[in-house]
């Protein structure tokens, strides 16, 4: 999609972190913006923020683990704007500690907004697109769906699954006019580690065990404390949508590590790049 100007973006996990850093960058092009998340007093500033910029922009409080809750989403959006151009199936959450030590309840959490989320998204928003003729997919992975993380088993398992979606969404819609990129970071400074805080009941007591989750929770925020600031993504993000990309690798290193696991994978060895080096 090279024109954006008049053209409406939905944004899951809009709130902070990539998902407002994108409302702001594609509002920067002249977009109608619409903003999802479950932080409804973060998502109603953020919406306040852009329209008092001059940006049209309305703010959709959304569970994505819902279907019903995307299909309101793009209801929303239709109903505000006329129609949906980009979809950027972005909310997602973190939860780490030994595979084997992962309650359930987390495991079904971090599947139920990362997997399911981009799943539902795409569900409700891209026959909209189909008939439009026109539109732009985004679903957001991570460098964890590319190269496993010790750690980070149920996060990564996920971002595994939201990469091969996205793969094969993009194969069953090329030559129709819509696009489909998958990004893809490294460490951005967001608030990945800080996931709980929108945790359901029945999950945040178990994500509060300091055996399991502390630990894991320290060493990511380092390394959040030095990763990309989120405008540089949505850079990128903007423009692979705008010349029609598919992998958003917005850090470098994660091109050679992808080499490096293919050749792994061929040697049948265990990849050696870890996302924590």
């Amino acid at each position: 999609m090279k024109e954006l100007t008049g053209r409406v973006a939905v944004i899951t996990g809009a709130a902070s972190g990539i998902g407002l850093a994108m409302a702001h960058a594609f509002a920067a092009q002249g977009m109608n913006i619409v903003l999802a998340d479950v932080d409804e007093a973060g998502l109603n500033d953020a919406s306040k923020r852009l329209n008092d910029s001059g940006t049209r922009a309305i703010a959709v409080p959304t569970d994505v683990r819902e279907p019903a809750a995307l299909d309101a989403l793009r209801d929303a959006a239709v109903s505000a704007f006329g129609g949906a151009h980009v979809i950027c199936n972005n909310a997602g959450i973190g939860v780490g500690g030994p595979i084997w030590q992962v309650p359930l309840e987390s495991w079904e959490w971090v599947f139920a907004v990362n997997f399911w989320g981009v799943v539902h998204g795409m569900r409700s928003f891209v026959p909209l697109l189909l008939e439009q003729g026109e539109g732009h997919v985004v679903n957001t992975a991570s460098a964890a769906g590319l190269v496993a993380a010790p750690f980070l088993g149920p996060y990564s398992a996920t971002k595994f699954a939201v990469v091969a979606v996205s793969e094969t969404l993009a194969m069953e819609l090329n030559g129709t006019g819509v696009g489909v990129s998958v990004l893809c970071p490294l460490w951005v400074r967001t608030r990945i580690h800080e996931s709980d805080r929108n945790a359901p009941p029945e999950v945040a007591a178990l994500v509060g065990d300091e055996s399991v989750f502390a630990g894991a929770r320290d060493v990511i925020a380092g390394f959040v404390e030095t990763g990309l600031a989120p405008e540089i993504v949505a850079e990128r993000v903007v423009e692979a949508v705008k010349t029609g990309g598919f992998w958003i690798l917005p850090h470098e290193q994660m091109r050679q590590a992808v080499r490096d696991r293919a050749d792994g994978i061929a040697a049948g060895d265990l990849p050696a790049f870890s996302i924590f080096t």
